[in-house]
């Protein structure tokens, strides 16, 4: 909520490197048929798929053979080379502040407000997102797939599993600190490579084993020194990390029976999240009344506060922010480039949901996390290299 948190195909995308959703993160996925590796959870949402990013900017081979040629003037060159670095630059500021707000602003409504409707937040959330891509797609700024009763039927699936995620990834996050949430997503990378393994016959390198083995250690190292250790929030993140990793198999699987859906035979970024907003809906009001939280909202104060009205739009603002700003730094950037910065990324997230909800934690404790954060550094190398 991305994923990741680190999450949503909104947040999230399938393809980056992990990061909390992201639930309160959007996980980002990178789908393989459509030229990404999946590096992580999604709870950041989905990064577009590499025919979008084609589409929108050269790659860099092209920006090399350009900047050679000998039919471009010395003084442009000159003009158009810290342009570029300029782009990159902010464009990669840009998406680590969202994806790390989109977490942290999730922390702080579930925690320090003490809002006790998590469904009702991811439901308005991608309300949220809903009205801002409908508007842009019928302004004619963003290119986005009409719906049609084929692409719903086939997406529908891959929708609940999508729901799925970032509930658990909400209530997760509403019991686990940011930092220890951060390391225990990343099992989720683990039974993505063992499925892919499994039902995709893929292989992978000795290093991309050694690397998911150090996460598996760092997370149950974490858990057993966690000294806010909460079961029900572990539980929780335990479901989600399940429902990550069905999530990238399961979109892998259906991507080309989407796209042959579609009127144009591509399925681009925002037409999955507009695709994946839309048909939470039904799906999230259906659980707010399931989970009884319906009585809880009439009673609450929360949602007589104007700031507070505020504060999970812009949520729901920064969810939507990750799908633009993660497509903007691949545009500038290289797909190395990308994974890495989303893997470092989660450093000073971990920090920042440290010292900002004033955590409690041991040494024992820090060094299972940093080393959880480095070995997912080392996943993203090694999953690149193969």
């Amino acid at each position: 909520m991305s994923a990741d948190s680190e999450a949503s195909p909104r947040r999230n995308v399938p393809g980056s490197v992990s990061s909390p959703l992201k639930n309160g993160e959007k996980g980002v996925f990178r789908n393989q048929n459509a030229g990404y590796t999946a590096l992580a959870s999604p709870v950041r949402t989905e990064v577009g798929n590499r025919s979008m990013t084609r589409s929108f900017c050269v790659d860099d081979n092209d920006l090399e053979d350009g900047k050679a040629s000998k039919e471009r003037d010395s003084s442009l060159q000159l003009l158009k080379l810290p342009t570029t670095q300029n782009q990159a630059l902010l464009s990669g500021l840009a998406y680590c502040i969202s994806s790390c707000s989109m977490i942290l602003v999730n922390k702080f409504v579930l925690s320090a407000y003490g809002f006790n409707a998590p469904i009702f937040l991811m439901l308005y959330q991608n309300i949220v997102s809903v009205t801002i891509v409908s508007t842009l797609s019928l302004s004619g700024a963003v290119p986005t797939e009409p719906l049609t009763w084929n692409l719903i039927k086939v997406w529908f699936p891959v929708n609940v599993i999508f729901v799925g995620m970032l509930i658990t990834s909400m209530f997760s996050l509403k019991y686990i600190n940011v930092a220890m949430l951060t390391i225990l997503k990343n099992v989720a990378n683990v039974l993505t490579a063992s499925g892919e393994t499994y039902f995709f016959k893929k292989q992978h390198g000795i290093q991309v084993w050694i690397a998911l083995m150090l996460m598996i250690i760092s997370a149950v190292a974490g858990g057993v020194t966690d000294l806010s250790f909460h079961a029900v929030g572990y539980t929780w993140q335990t479901l989600n990390c399940f429902l990550t990793a069905s999530y990238s198999l399961t979109l892998r699987h259906v991507m080309d029976s989407a796209k042959q859906a579609t009127k144009s035979g591509n399925l681009n970024e925002l037409s999955m999240v507009l695709l994946n907003n839309i048909l939470s809906l039904p799906l999230g009001i259906i659980l707010v009344l399931g989970f009884n939280e319906v009585e809880y909202l009439l009673e609450t104060s929360l949602l007589r506060m104007p700031e507070f009205w505020l504060v999970i739009t812009a949520s729901g603002v920064l969810g939507l922010g990750i799908s633009f700003t993660s497509m903007w730094f691949l545009h500038q950037t290289s797909a190395t480039t990308y994974s890495l910065v989303g893997s470092l990324n989660k450093i000073p997230l971990s920090v920042a949901g440290i010292v900002l909800f004033n955590i409690r934690t041991s040494m024992q404790n820090s060094l299972s996390i940093l080393f959880g954060l480095l070995a997912g550094v080392f996943f993203a190398r090694a999953k690149l290299r193969d």
